[in-house]
């Protein structure tokens, strides 16, 4: 089975996990039931266990997600780095709930540190660095206006 048909598989137990939890195919099951406000709180919660899990699954089947050389140093610069450890994870917190998403480490061997160069990749935002189109835009003190 290849690994997006693997993710597919797993989305689908988690959505059916997740409609049995609130909405039983089982008739003789209660539903869920209350106030419009409850229903709301239930949607967040139902939107909390599936779409963690439909982002964890689109981190493994991203390209990016995976390299097959940690490449240089970001502290010295150095090409002489290697990888700590075949494959490991790291949990986030998400607007969609916890998820956990893969990680490779790599070691520089001059100058020791140790450097994950998956992790800008997968991040939300900016890796604090200013970017090409923005020039630092936002960024207090740099661009047009500050005195």
């Amino acid at each position: 089975m290849s690994r997006r048909q693997q993710a597919r598989a797993r989305l689908m137990a988690v959505l059916e996990e997740a409609l049995d939890k609130y909405i039983p195919a089982d008739e003789s099951q209660p539903m869920k039931d209350g106030k419009f406000w409850e229903w709301e709180d239930l949607a967040d919660d139902f939107d909390r266990e599936v779409t963690g899990a439909f982002v964890e699954e689109l981190a493994a089947c991203s390209a990016g997600a995976a390299l097959a050389e940690p490449g240089g140093c970001p502290h010295c610069g150095s090409f002489n780095t290697k990888w700590l450890a075949e494959e490991g994870q790291r949990e986030r917190r998400s607007k969609h709930g916890p998820v956990v998403l893969p990680r490779q480490v790599a070691r520089c061997r001059p100058c020791g540190r140790t450097f994950s160069p998956s992790g800008a990749a997968l991040g939300v935002g900016c890796g604090g660095g200013i970017d090409a189109t923005g020039g630092g835009a936002g960024k207090p003190g740099v661009g047009h206006g500050t005195i």
